[in-house]
């Protein structure tokens, strides 16, 4: 697999299908830590003061950026996942500002930001390559973002019995990237400074071309 194969078009799944924060399996347990391990160490890396998550869902990830100091905001298309998203900020007083709103309504002077994030997100979109022209406008000038890695995420579901008539897709994934073809979408618009594989996700820290 070269590049990002997209699916038939459909509706934007919305929200995390599957909270792989709360999870209890020591495995994906390992997993997730080494994913949010390279989040947060790339996010230090580009020395931003604050930061909008584009795709925020459930609030998660936003309320781990906020607790190494950065001013964060967060934006995800569910209503309901933004609520949860405040609730959980509120339990854990991380002082976000959360709103529900789709990527492409998106506007730079309401919501660039030092550091945009933006993970777990473009495979669910129909048109990735118009989300990956938001998110440059947005980044001023720097993107964090990460996408499944392909076909090794399929193939893992696959080997945990799920989504076995799906071939492994996870419901609400549209595209499917392969490392290549991930970094490929992002350089339209933007340099890659560094890129992380932490199983099995594809994730890179980029700078706006040109900025």
């Amino acid at each position: 697999m070269s590049g990002a194969e997209p699916a038939a078009a459909g509706h934007v799944e919305a929200g995390n299908f599957y909270d792989k924060y709360a999870t209890t399996n020591p495995i994906e347990r390992r997993l997730v830590s080494g994913f949010l391990g390279s989040v947060l160490e790339l996010a230090a890396r580009s020395g931003a003061s604050e930061c909008h998550e584009v795709g925020c869902g459930e609030g998660e990830l936003a309320i781990r950026l906020a607790a190494t100091g950065v001013r964060v905001r967060g934006s995800d298309l569910s209503a309901e996942a933004i609520d949860e998203a405040r609730a959980r900020a509120e339990a854990a007083r991380a002082a976000i500002e959360f709103q529900a709103i789709a990527v492409e309504d998106l506007v730079p002077d309401r919501d660039a930001a030092e550091l945009v994030v933006c993970c777990e997100v473009l495979e669910h979109v129909p048109d990735p390559g118009g989300a990956v022209e938001v998110l440059a406008r947005l980044a001023t000038p720097w993107l964090l973002a990460s996408v499944p890695r392909e076909p090794l995420w399929r193939a893992l579901n696959l080997a945990r019995g799920k989504y076995v008539r799906d071939l492994g897709n996870t419901p609400g994934h549209l595209n499917h990237f392969s490392r290549r073809g991930f970094h490929r979408l992002l350089s339209e618009r933007f340099e890659i400074v560094e890129a992380r594989s932490p199983m099995p996700w594809s994730m890179a820290l980029c700078r706006v071309r040109g900025s």
